[in-house]
C-alpha cells in the first residue's frame, strides 16, 4: 500500500534530517508544535517522497499538506485513482 510506504519514507527522511519522532500520527502537524519542519526541510521532504514514491502531495495539490495524516491522505488517494 503506497501510504504505508509514505508512512515509512517520512520516517526515513526524519532519521535522515537527525528529527527522529517515535510516534507519526494522523493529526501530527508537520510544522510547529509537530514535526517542527522549516522550508528548506519541507523542500526536502517533498524532494525525498518524489524520489522515492513517483509524486508528492507539495507539488501536485492545491494545498500544502499541514499534518502528516494529509500526507498519508494523498497517497491513499493516489492508489484508489
Amino acid at each position: 500500500m503506497t501510504a504505508d510506504r509514505a508512512l515509512a519514507a517520512i520516517g526515513e527522511f526524519l532519521q535522515r534530517a537527525n528529527k527522529p519522532h517515535n510516534e507519526l500520527t494522523d493529526d501530527l502537524s508537520l510544522y510547529g508544535g509537530g514535526l517542527e519542519l522549516d522550508s528548506l526541510e519541507t523542500a526536502e521532504l517533498s524532494a525525498f517522497l518524489e524520489d522515492t514514491l513517483g509524486s508528492d502531495p507539495f507539488t501536485t495539490v492545491d494545498e500544502l499538506p499541514e499534518t502528516v495524516g494529509e500526507v498519508l491522505a494523498f497517497y491513499r488517494s493516489a492508489s484508489t485513482a
